[in-house]
């Protein structure tokens, strides 16, 4: 998971950069088909076969990743790259409510507290953004947030069934490109430049490395303490944007992260360590 926490960092400031001339529909369609054809090539070398009796749970993890993707590039695009990294790695929380509720268990004080908690660092976090495109891209990037918690649930999931981790990465890269390439049938195109094509084909590559070892890790690891990791996403991300961007974040911004993360971790415990 830090593997993966370093690869989704660099792939977010990719996309921050190429988000001021591509559109969201285009940067998914170019990541994904990117990992959409190293994995193919993969399967082809080692003789491997697509066809999976899981596919009904397998297109719908891909179809809620992608969902969450789309949004997570229009937040990287319009927010701060800490903000909106942070907003998406609300998905701790949501998946914890999620396996809660899937188990039919009642929720326990910790992580009612810890959602609290949460929603407050959300609202801490966004209450500077005055300005309309801002208020919106902090709304999708938290909705990319439950809807990542949902989505690792299925991958944990996934996993546990046994699923190879590449496969799973083939669907999602499939459904992606599929999604992508008819968004961008509807949206305004823009056309290739040259000197995008190296920044394009790294986001594709760090964003097909974090999947991969993403999938592992909730694959063989435990998922709650997988998704602690996670939040290293944001500290990496916080110091490429200050380097890359000269990005700086007010005090109060900085205490809404916190709280988000500490949220994070306090639901990670609260479900570590079940009822007897």
């Amino acid at each position: 998971m830090l593997a993966a926490a370093l690869c989704f960092a660099v792939m977010g400031a990719f996309v921050k950069y190429c988000g001021d001339y591509y559109s969201s529909a285009e940067l998914v369609f170019y990541r994904s088909l990117f990992g959409l054809l190293l994995i193919s090539a993969y399967a082809l070398w080692r003789n491997l076969s697509i066809r999976t009796p899981l596919i009904k749970k397998q297109i719908t993890r891909s179809t809620y990743g992608f969902i969450s993707m789309v949004m997570f590039f229009y937040a990287l695009s319009h927010l701060p790259l800490a903000s909106a990294i942070t907003l998406n790695y609300t998905s701790p929380l949501a998946m914890a409510t999620i396996l809660t509720i899937s188990h039919h268990e009642k929720p326990r004080p910790m992580l009612i507290a810890a959602l609290v908690m949460g929603f407050a660092g959300v609202v801490l976090l966004l209450r500077p953004s005055l300005h309309m495109d801002e208020l919106l891209a902090g709304g999708l990037g938290l909705l990319s947030g439950i809807l990542a918690g949902l989505v690792y649930v299925h991958v944990m999931q996934l996993g546990r069934a046994h699923e190879p981790d590449w496969r799973t990465v083939f669907y999602f890269s499939l459904t992606c490109s599929l999604g992508g390439g008819l968004w961008m049938l509807i949206h305004e195109y823009h056309p290739l430049r040259s000197e995008d094509i190296l920044p394009l084909l790294s986001l594709g590559a760090f964003a097909t490395m974090g999947q991969l070892t993403m999938t592992r890790a909730y694959r063989t690891g435990n998922p709650f303490v997988v998704g602690s990791l996670a939040y290293t996403t944001v500290v990496i991300a916080s110091l490429i944007a200050y380097l890359v961007w000269q990005e700086t974040m007010s005090t109060q911004s900085w205490l809404a992260i916190g709280g988000i993360i500490l949220a994070g971790l306090i639901s990670v415990y609260s479900n570590t360590h079940p009822k007897k």
